[in-house]
């Protein structure tokens, strides 16, 4: 069994919402609030709230544009958020493949 220390894991990324917000620009260039709300099926200021905190340590950059005099807002991943996902991801995969076996338990 590999030894496991829940405080190195990104907590920033692990909240459910984080991590589908993450995982979804990680594949795609960019993605407006709408889709990211649909997607995600959270409320607006659920979903505003998880965007502030990811884009406060610098893992997404916010666009805003007007596309037919209506304001746009689209969100993508910074080379840091790249970085830390792909970080948060080679954690979680060191456990399940180093996890326990049955003569561990």
């Amino acid at each position: 069994m590999i030894d496991f220390n829940p405080s190195e894991v990104n907590r920033l990324i692990h909240s459910p919402i984080r991590l589908g917000i993450m995982t979804i620009l990680n594949y795609l260039v960019e993605a407006s609030f709408n889709y990211l709300k649909k997607k995600l099926n959270v409320t607006d200021g659920n979903l505003s709230s998880h965007l502030v905190k990811l884009e406060e340590a610098g893992y997404i950059d916010i666009k805003k544009k007007f596309i037919d005099k209506k304001p746009h807002t689209s969100y993508q991943i910074t080379r840091k958020g790249e970085k830390a996902l792909r970080k948060y991801i080679e954690q979680l995969e060191g456990i399940i493949k180093g996890g326990a076996k049955h003569e561990d338990l």
